[in-house]
Order: C-alpha cells, then structure tokens, then sequence
C-alpha cells in the first residue's frame, strides 16, 4: 500500500483553480497512484471535505486554491461519495463529479466536426441521465457546449449557489465541445455556462442549446426533461402522405401572447389557449394556423423575432410540455401546427449568443456580412459547418420534437443578398462577383432537404420578397428546396388596389390581374399577415375606404377574392372579424366588436368561406398548375370587375365575380362554362353578413349563348363591393 498522493505541478493546480485548464478530469477525481487512490475534490469555500467508500471515512486536507487532497488505501477507484461542509452548516453528501466518463462519443465528435449532427440537441445542451452503481442508482445532468475558442469553460446554478469555480469542464479533443455529467442535477434546475474568452475575459451565457429558459426579463437556462406522451398518431400517420400542395391551406396566424388575455393582462398559458384556440380555430374552419416565433426572446416587442434560445420555446406561457400538448391538441383536432422561425440574424444581448467564446462564433466575422443595418442585430456565419449544423439541426428539432408540421422561414431574402439594406460600399461582393450569398445558399438548401428528408409530410415556406428564382423549386433542380414561398408581390398589389376609392380603380385594374403573369412560377402562400397591420399601417378594415358600411363590404369582398385566387392564404388573427385597431403585442384583439352585427358578419364570412373552400377541390387541387384557372374578364376596368373560372383536379369548377365598384351591377352579362342552374354558393353581400342583399335569389340559368369566350351565359345582379362564388349543379 503506497502513503504518497499522486504529486501534481502546482502550475496544473493552479490552471483548474483559475478555471483554464482544459481536462479537469485529469486531476480531480479519483486516480490510482502506487497501489492506492489519490481524490482530489474543488471546493472553494468548504472548510471540510470527507470521502466515504465503503463504510470508511477519509478526511481530505486543503491543497491549493480551493482543492482538496487525500489518499484512499484501496489500488482502484471505488464507488464513493463526498460530504462537504461550509462555513456554519452541516455536512451535505453529494457525488463527485469528475468521476464519470465523457457522455459524447467519438461519432458524436465527429459529426459535429464534420457540421453533419442532425440530432445536435441529443448530445449538447443540458440532458437527464440515470447510471447504475454499486451503491444505488445515480442521476444527474450532462452539460455539453460549443465553445472552440475558449481557454476555459465552467458550468454553474442553483446546484453550486451559483459559484461555477467548483464545476469546470473538460474539452473535448479539437471538436471545440466542453462536457461535464454533474450527480444529482435535476429538471426544473436554473443553470448558465461562465466562458474564459481567448482574451482572458469570463463571460456568462446562457445555453444555445437548453430546452426550457427562465421567464424573461430572467436569462438562466433550465434543465428540462420532457415526459410528455403525444396523442395525436392518426394527424402524424396521415402527414406522411404528404400531398400539401393539393390539399386545402387556410393558415391563421397569430401572436400567443396577444390573441387573448385574462382580465388584468394577464396572458394565456398553453393549457389554456389548448382549450380556447382550438375551440376558436375549429368553429372558424382554418386548416392551419401560424404562430409567430415561439422560440425564446428576451424583448417582448420584437414579437418573438429576436430570438436568443432557439431550442425552447418561450417560458412566457408554460414549460416545453406545455407546448407539446398545445400543439397534441391542434393535431387532435385536425388542425396543422406552422411556427416562424427565424435563422437570418440574432440579437446582440451579452448573455446569449453574441460573441460567445470571446470571439464571432456565430456570426460572421466579416463585417459587411456579420451586422443587420436595419435590425441592429448579427447575421449567422452561414459558411462555417458548425454554425449550419446548428440552425439544420435546429430546423428538424422543432418538426421531430415537437410535431411541428412547417417552418416559415422570416427574412429570407436578407439572407440570399450580400447587399441587402447596404449601400456601395458596405458589401463584398462573392467569389464570383456577385451580390449572391452562396453561402447562405447552401445553408438554405441544406436545411430544406434534411428537414424534407427526416420528416416526410412537413413543409417549408419562404417569407422572400424579390424575384429570386426557384425558391420552391427543388434542390435537385438547382431551387432553394422550399415548399412554399408567401407571395408578397400580390399582397401589395393587391392591398393597394383596395385602398383606392372605388372610382379611382379603373385606372388601376392591373394591380390585380397582374399577379396571375406569375402565380405558376412557384408554389405561393397568399399572406395578409401581421407585418400589414403595425408601424401606422392600420388594421385590414382600416385600409378600406368609405364610410364603415362601404369598409365592411370592401372586406368582406377583399377577403372572398383572396380565398378564390389560386395559392393557399394566410390571414393574421382579427382581420377575421374586422379588427378595428392597429395590432399591438401589448393587449388582446378587439373582441368585444363582434358584438356588434356588422363584424359578426365578417366573422359568419370568413367561417364560410373556410367551409366552402375545404369542400371545394376547384379551389385548391390545381393551386400550382395553370389548368387549375382561367380569366372570364380580367379587362372590365371601367366596372371594376374580376371574373374567373377555377377548375379541380377532377374537373369540379367554381366560378368568382368580384365587384369592387360601389354600385351594382344588375343585367350583368357573365360567360360561363357550361348551360344549366348555377348555384350561389356564396354572396359576400348576403344580409346574413350585414350585407345590403343584393344577389340573385339563389341561383342563376346560363343558356347555350356564347360569352366571354365561353360556351354559355347567363346575366347576374353583383352586388356593390361583393362577390359571389357560383358552382354548376351536378
């Protein structure tokens, strides 16, 4: 039996005091040294720590700095654990922990390494582990961060009183990972990472990785282990059919915080907007609805936008569970779940991920690359591996983990332009010499064909707002690999033929026949959404002009165009019923307006609407293919009047005028496709929408007499500012 604790060069010791040195295992912990065990334990403000193995107690003498030193008379490490006593307390036992092995393997290295990690969040990050040992069953937390450029990394929390100088971490060979297993860490536990910079500075992050965070204005990360159980098999068996491009999408956009609120101000929690939103959204007929980033943000008026934890979503409302099981809810009642997510750019807060390890980690280092102008915020290195590897894995987390069913990605054409919102001057141009971000590219490519790929039936859309071309077209053809892309061109036409005074609208009838030049070129999402109803621009119903009469009817037939026109449509929460007010995060919707029969009116249409569209093929098996529509009138300016015929993939038909003039049209000739009875399926006019009622008494007969180019005709009564839907009797 050897009496002489394993030496160590007090410059080493110093560098685990001092935090700097990069495999702390190596010296603390249990090591055999000339046939017994030398431990050494880091606790800097103990005034006593004892090791207890098997039934014996051996006390450990202060060494250096905050270590502790003794000799175990056994030549293997045992199975043991410390008592630790602080100034005027009683002895607490816990476990060591640098006596348990790495908890990422060598592939798990390599992936990362190689930028290839699909399930990135399954080994960095915070996660709840169990072992077995010969004295009962141990569990703790693993923590594992990225941080390459770091001479130091140390974890502290609610389990060291916050004093991370007992809990540095050890770097894992050149990945640039630091891990540590921490004994009896627990769910619910608050934590951050403290990272000793290149420059010697500490830093203290949360991390880029954690699941749940605490609520904001508070930082810290949490542990969380989920043990949720979905119910919602039957929503995610037929996802995998896929097929979203032939099938209804009537999206709902909408803001969790600001939809509903308690009296008070008090927000909705995720159990509670499980009950009342899907309720709302079920009666409404929506097929989808959009959530505006979820995802952990620091600043409340950013709406989520800024987003500085991209694997939790925000604490405002609940724990990640709680979200699983808004979302089951959704899916059990057979509504598709899209959020928002945004991988264009990130905050500068100094907790989060600006300037990480001391240095731009992920951002990029260029500065005409690494700054958004506008935003003041820093644009992802969407050249280094890592940081892809980062957003990708970060793309399939929210679609696996929490069954999302799409991903709007926000900003993508400030992604795609080295010269977006820069003047000459303040951009490089690429390898190439273009304005082109290759990278970028590459990035988006990457995350479409994985996230498609993983997760068979999800989708992808794309807020991009040039004319880039392919972004729905696939990644084997050369595109961008999204499914969708939101059609800003016809929304600001579209919104700006509207907010002309009806006897103005003949001088601009292009506005909307012009986005049908282009409407096959990719697979387009028409979107009202919130970023047409903040900074002035006033809600939908405000755009309309006239008195409230004429704005309610100008809606009611803006919104009856909108879900005739080919793509799926978009519409953020309140412009349902005619939200009188500009939309702030700050308060709830106006909903004390439906007690008011004119926006009841607007509500019984959209509900409508969203009936009639789910059951009528004509109005979205052909979405994307130019069968799928065809001009009866794009050129009646001098009436103000849109007629058009949209077919089905099994050739059903449904036939829309629309009259945006302020006065009706009766004796209208109109061609149509075919002789027989015509069906009034609709009529925005209709008094049951507060309408003035003008229509056609249920149906019209179409005769053999050709019109418009078509076989037959019939004459129609428009109603001002309406339109009608009219289906063919079988």
């Amino acid at each position: 039996m050897s009496t002489a604790i394993r030496p160590l060069d007090p410059d080493v010791l110093d560098q685990v005091v001092n935090g700097s040195h990069g495999d702390p295992h190596t010296v603390l912990g249990a090591h055999p040294h000339g046939g017994g065990t030398t431990v050494r334990v880091l606790r800097p403000l103990a005034e006593s720590v004892v090791v207890v193995h098997g039934g014996k107690r051996v006390a450990l003498e202060h060494e250096q700095g905050g270590i502790w030193v003794g000799l175990l008379d056994v030549p293997e490490p045992p199975d043991y654990r410390l008592e630790v006593t602080y100034a005027g307390g009683s002895p607490i036992t816990s476990d060591d922990a640098y006596r348990y092995l790495p908890t990422l393997g060598e592939m798990d290295l390599h992936l990362i390494n190689e930028g290839r990690h699909e399930r990135l969040w399954d080994v960095l990050g915070a996660h709840v582990r169990s072992y077995d040992s010969p004295t009962g069953d141990v569990s703790g937390t693993s923590f594992a961060v990225w941080a390459p450029h770091a001479r130091g990394v140390r974890v502290k929390g609610d389990f060291n009183s916050w004093d991370g100088r007992e809990h540095p971490m050890r770097q894992m060979g050149v990945s640039g990972v630091w891990e540590l297993f921490v004994p009896d860490v627990g769910s619910g536990t608050r934590y951050k990472f403290l990272i000793l910079g290149a420059d010697g500075e500490w830093r203290e992050k949360a991390d880029p990785m954690a699941f749940h965070t605490e609520v904001p204005p508070l930082t810290s990360s949490v542990v969380f282990d989920s043990g949720y159980t979905w119910s919602d098999d039957a929503w995610m068996a037929s996802r995998k059919e896929g097929g979203a491009h032939e099938k209804p999408m009537s999206v709902y956009e909408l803001h969790l915080g600001s939809w509903k609120k308690h009296q008070g101000g008090d927000t909705y929690s995720y159990g509670e907007l499980a009950d009342s939103l899907v309720e709302y959204i079920s009666d409404m007929g929506f097929t989808h609805v959009e959530f505006l980033p979820v995802m952990e943000h620091p600043f409340g008026g950013s709406w989520g936008y800024q987003v500085t934890s991209y694997f939790a979503p925000t604490a405002r409302f609940g724990d990640p569970d709680g979200f699983r099981y808004l979302v089951d809810r959704l899916h059990q009642a057979g509504i598709g779940v899209i959020v928002d997510w945004v991988p264009a750019h990130f905050p500068k807060d100094e907790f989060a991920l600006a300037r990480f390890d001391g240095t731009p980690l992920y951002e990029d280092p260029n500065p005409s690359r690494g700054e958004h102008p506008d935003w003041g915020t820093y644009v992802f290195n969407f050249g280094r591996t890592e940081v892809r590897n980062f957003l990708v894995a970060n793309a399939v987390y929210w679609l696996e983990e929490f069954h999302i069913d799409g991903l709007r990605v926000d900003a993508v054409a400030s992604m795609l332009y080295l010269d977006y919102s820069r003047e000459d001057g303040q951009w490089s141009p690429n390898v190439y010499g273009g304005r082109e971000n290759l990278e970028a590219v590459q990035f988006l490519q990457e995350m479409n064909a994985t996230a498609y790929k993983r997760v068979p039936g999800a989708i992808t859309i794309a807020e991009e707002s040039t004319s880039w071309p392919g972004v729905t077209r696939p990644t084997h053809l050369g595109g961008l690999g999204f499914g969708f892309k939101w059609n800003m061109g016809w929304m600001h036409d579209s919104l700006g033929y509207v907010q002309n005074d009806p006897v103005h609208r003949q001088y601009h009838h292009g506005q909307m026949t012009f986005s049908l030049v282009y409407a096959y070129s990719e697979n387009y999402v028409l979107p009202i959404s919130h970023d047409e109803v903040v900074h002035g621009k006033g809600s939908l119903l405000r755009k309309m002009p006239g008195d409230r009469w004429r704005q309610l009817a100008n809606l009611r037939c803006f919104l009856a165009y909108m879900w005739a026109h080919p793509g799926k449509q978009l519409l953020f929460m309140g412009s349902e019923f005619g939200q009188e007010s500009e939309w702030a995060e700050s308060r709830e919707l106006d909903w004390w307006l439906l007690e008011n029969a004119d926006h009841r009116g607007v509500q019984s249409l959209v509900r409508d609407l969203n009936a009639l569209y789910c059951r009528t093929p004509a109005l979205y098996t052909l979405d994307n293919e130019g069968s799928g529509f065809q001009w009866i009138d794009a050129n009646d300016s001098s009436s103000n009047v849109f007629s058009f015929i949209r077919t089905g993939k099994g050739g059903e038909k449904l036939v829309c005028v629309a009259n945006f003039s302020a006065v009706p049209h009766h004796s209208y000739r109109l061609g149509l496709p075919s002789a027989g009875t015509w069906t009034e399926a609709l009529n925005t006019d209709a008094e049951t929408y507060a309408g003035s009622g003008v229509g056609n008494m249920g149906s019209v007969t179409a005769a053999d007499e050709p019109w418009h180019g078509l076989p037959a005709s019939t004459t129609v009564s428009l109603p001002p500012l309406g339109a009608l839907f009219l289906t063919p009797d079988a």
